[in-house]
């Protein structure tokens, strides 16, 4: 029988009332094995409703009550971390080892949010005139809304929801229709850990829920994640109705190799920052620029690491890469290495029309590498979302930089190099919100946060960290004088003297 989900509303299930719903795909198998439920506009809008009731006594609760109840959930996910992660292999189609990895690194969130307290502290300063003070605090917002992608169905809400609730507001997910359960199981354990009923909801579904959290005139500010055109339109229609957005989008993610690198280094960390998750990740690793002499030895180096990779079902524990979420996106990065030669790069490995023997439907896909990709290529100029790497040349550190400050994108980027100096050049001037040195995926760690340059990010603020707590609050500053007691009219003693 087909599993369906339905929505989370005020602290239960709430079945589907449309009629409609959307498929959910083993992607190892390609069958339909469950159905999520897609919700109207009235659900959409009985969801934020919970969620504005839930905020009168939530927005006023103590932040003691507040991290209290973050503390179970934390408990509660990590005991139950194996079973998120099977229902992410199961819809999703990444190995089970990356999904308990997406897992911990939305426990990361979890962790600032049940410190959450230290972030609020006010500021005060005394005596600015005689017998006043001022004092800056910040507040919650009231309803905000979250709209997660596919790729991290259980860490990119983790990355938003933590911080919005311990600030005091109350929240209303809308993950992606194509792995929805993760979500659901997360509103469970956020419910047995006693967080009050309507402060967190999901409502399921597509465009039309989408559209009617971006105008609803109770949700205060919208979080985004997912593609650059999506994350445009977002920003522009919420921002129009008067919402705060932090809007992440795309990325075309550079490497850049100096002909002093470990090249053995650089060639392991091109390949797990390029197939891993097979390449469905905005911070993967997708094109590597190769400066000066070292260009044929290190796509090699990299070629030769590639090809032992076990593409295989997600729960088999001997796979190290699954298949794509489905087969319409597996065709369409399968188009951008068939179309490469006549672009004019060299095909030096062609993952199209890979199979797994006895799972003949999933959306499989192979390893992809392409060399002396020209950039004009779509294949270069696209995010394509899928395991193709791309190897540029360049003959300088300098037009190296030039290429990767000419993309559009600013998400993330690496150099890989022994050279301090070069490295520290490369930090100041290259243009992305992220940068490793010899680390190729640089994603901050909770305390920091997340976000990229450019066509890579819609709005002022950075995800979790600092600037997640500044999102999800709004600053107040108070002037205070009060008179002293010692001056109080005549008749009324409080106990002062009066030779001051």
């Amino acid at each position: 029988m087909t599993k369906i989900v339905n929505h989370w509303i005020g602290g239960k299930t709430v079945e589907g009332a449309s009629g409609t719903y959307g498929p959910v795909t083993d992607p190892a198998t390609g069958a339909v094995t469950t159905k999520v439920a897609f919700a109207t506009v009235d659900e959409v809008d009985a969801a934020v409703a919970a969620a504005k009731d839930a905020f009168v006594t939530w927005g006023q609760s103590s932040l003691a009550k507040r991290t209290e109840i973050l503390f179970r959930f934390r408990a509660l996910l990590d005991a139950h971390r194996d079973d998120i992660a099977e229902l992410i292999t199961a819809e999703h189609g990444k190995v089970h080892s990356d999904a308990l990895g997406e897992v911990a690194r939305g426990l990361e969130i979890v962790d600032l949010a049940c410190g959450i307290n230290v972030q609020l502290k006010g500021e005060l300063s005394t005596q600015v005139a005689s017998r006043v003070d001022v004092a800056a605090i910040r507040q919650p917002l009231g309803v905000v809304a979250g709209i997660t992608p596919f790729n991290f169905p259980a860490m990119v809400p983790m990355w938003m929801f933590p911080i919005a609730i311990a600030c005091g507001n109350t929240f209303v997910l809308k993950p992606s229709e194509k792995d929805p359960s993760a979500s659901l199981r997360i509103a469970e354990l956020l419910a047995e850990a006693g967080l009050p009923d309507g402060v967190f909801n999901v409502v399921n579904g597509d465009k039309v829920a989408v559209d009617r959290l971006l105008e609803h005139p109770d949700v205060k500010a919208v979080s985004f994640v997912g593609s650059t055109p999506i994350a445009r339109h977002i920003h522009a229609t919420a921002s129009a109705n008067g919402k705060r957005v932090q809007a992440l989008g795309g990325a075309k993610n550079h490497m850049l190799v100096l002909p002093d690198a470990d090249l053995d280094a650089a060639a392991d960390a091109a390949v797990s920052a390029a197939y891993g998750s097979a390449g469905e990740r905005c911070m993967a690793i997708s094109a590597v620029v190769a400066v000066g002499s070292i260009g044929d030895t290190l796509v090699a180096k990299i070629r030769e690491r590639a090809e032992k990779i076990k593409i295989g079902p997600g729960n088999d524990p001997t796979s190290e890469m699954g298949p794509l979420i489905t087969a319409a996106h597996r065709d369409k990065v399968a188009s951008y290495v068939r179309g490469a030669a006549a672009e004019g790069a060299e095909v030096v490995l062609d993952g199209t029309g890979y199979t797994v023997e006895g799972f003949a439907d999933g959306h499989w896909i192979g390893i992809s590498l392409l060399d002396k990709v020209p950039t004009g290529a779509k294949a270069y100029q696209d995010e394509i979302f899928g395991p193709v790497l791309c190897v540029l040349r360049a003959d300088t550190y300098e037009e190296g930089l030039a290429l990767i400050n000419a993309s559009p994108f600013g998400n993330g980027t690496a150099i890989f190099t022994r050279d301090g100096g070069a490295a520290r050049r490369f930090q100041l001037e290259v243009e992305a919100g992220m940068v490793g040195v010899n680390v190729p995926i640089p994603v901050p760690v909770g305390y920091h946060s997340f976000g990229g340059w450019k066509d890579s990010l819609f709005g002022d603020h950075h995800i979790y960290g600092n600037d997640g707590t500044h999102f999800y609050t709004r600053g107040k500053v108070v002037t205070t004088r009060w008179p002293d007691p010692a001056d109080a009219p005549s008749g009324v003693d409080l106990g002062f003297p009066r030779n001051h």
